[in-house]
């Protein structure tokens, strides 16, 4: 008989986030007592405004919230993703055109199961968040790498693309603004991406979850704003985590074509139904409420976002570009590689990290679990306090 393995090849093949995994660190290290400060979690430093956990506590005391509800999600919610997807994406659709997930992760996995069949591509812009290779290879895709660096403001060119496309092409993977990298595309570049993917008959997955928040009057466009015709092809992720401090929460969702959000209802029904009805009347309170603390967190993001760009750009051999979205910050350390500080000469950008970690308590993301080496992320959703002197350590540490 042949020997089965304990763990199947398509689950150990995945690898653990590693986002998730500097900041486990990062909050172990803490708690045994090291003064770490943490630039790896995406994760806003705010409380949930008050008005949505007032929604929340009133719907843990309401029994209609006891029991299963439809596994796409509340009416009321989906009706009120329908009008914020007008408003902010320029799109109408029907509440049947959505379903509610727990968090935009689950959207994204669902998104390519139900798109891709095995060895079906994803053109995937690089630098990328660490989870979409991961849920591509779980859908039996194969993720195909178009790599923009700091030179290009990591945003990839239809040329690119172009030269990447192969008759297994099925899907763009379109995020805008970018995490690692707050990079936004220009209207005029989302309509060019957008017109060429409708011209080659390629699905869009666009990853919209930090549309409402950009700097300095910038306006993350919608593909499907842009291209209105790609609208057949295309499925919107979203939520409500990094907008309205709601990463707890776990509440997203997508939008999308009749024929392809009913074969991801078919799947959600069986993989997880209905997410949890207290998240789910919380955020219909925060997309239908007062959105005065929105722009207040925004506000915060900019100024942090300053001072961290400013201060990064002090340290010879690293270049920090100005993030337009999100609240990341994506530094070229190539210039900092192969240098010795403190002992140490660190030849990979994996390398850096665990010295800034060890040597300045300072926890960031190295580039290698974005893409290529040579870069970092560091996210600014932290107090000012803690910024500053987080970034103050490294340039202590990269002064000699």
């Amino acid at each position: 008989m042949t020997e089965r393995t304990r763990i199947s090849h398509r689950i150990s093949s995945i690898a653990e986030s590693a986002t998730l995994k500097v900041d486990a660190k990062a909050k172990a290290l803490q708690a045994a007592g090291r003064p770490v400060i943490s630039f790896a979690a995406g994760e806003p430093d705010f409380a949930t405004p008050d008005f949505i956990v007032e929604a929340a506590v009133a719907a843990a005391r309401d029994p209609k919230n006891h029991r299963y509800t439809p596994a796409v999600g509340l009416p009321e919610l989906r009706e009120a993703i329908a009008a914020k997807t007008l408003r902010d994406s320029g799109l109408e659709v029907s509440p049947s055109q959505i379903i509610v997930t727990n968090g935009g992760k689950q959207a994204v996995y669902q998104s390519f199961a139900t798109l891709l069949d095995p060895g079906d591509e994803v053109l995937v812009p690089t630098p990328y968040w660490t989870t979409y290779p991961e849920a591509i290879a779980l859908a039996g895709g194969v993720t195909v790498e178009v790599f923009a660096g700091s030179d290009q403001g990591y945003l990839v060119t239809v040329d690119q693309l172009e030269a990447a496309r192969t008759d297994r092409t099925k899907v763009l993977l379109f995020v805008s603004p970018s995490n690692p990298t707050g990079a936004v595309y220009s209207p005029a570049q989302t309509r060019e991406i957008g017109e060429w993917a409708e011209a080659n008959g390629i699905w869009v997955i666009s990853d919209e979850i930090y549309q409402n928040l950009t700097y300095d009057g910038v306006v993350a466009q919608s593909i499907v704003e842009a291209v209105p015709a790609l609208a057949d092809r295309t499925i919107l992720v979203n939520g409500v985590a990094k907008t309205y401090a709601m990463t707890g929460w776990r509440v997203g969702w997508l939008v999308g074509p009749a024929d392809a959000i009913k074969a991801a209802a078919n799947l959600q029904s069986h993989l997880s139904s209905n997410v949890s009805n207290i998240s789910q009347r919380a955020a219909i309170a925060a997309l239908t409420g007062p959105q005065d603390a929105v722009a207040t967190m925004r506000e915060a993001f900019d100024r942090r976002r300053k001072a961290i760009v400013s201060g990064l750009n002090q340290i010879p051999g690293l270049h920090a570009p100005t993030p337009e979205g999100a609240f990341y910050v994506y530094p070229d350390v190539s210039g900092l590689l192969n240098r010795t500080w403190g002992g140490v000469t660190p030849t990979t950008s994996l390398e850096l990290a665990d010295l800034i970690l060890e040597q300045a308590e300072v926890a960031v993301i190295p580039g290698e679990a974005f893409g290529p080496s040579g870069y970092i992320r560091m996210s600014y959703a932290l107090g000012d306090d803690a910024l500053a002197e987080g970034v103050a350590r490294m340039q202590r540490l990269f002064s000699a």
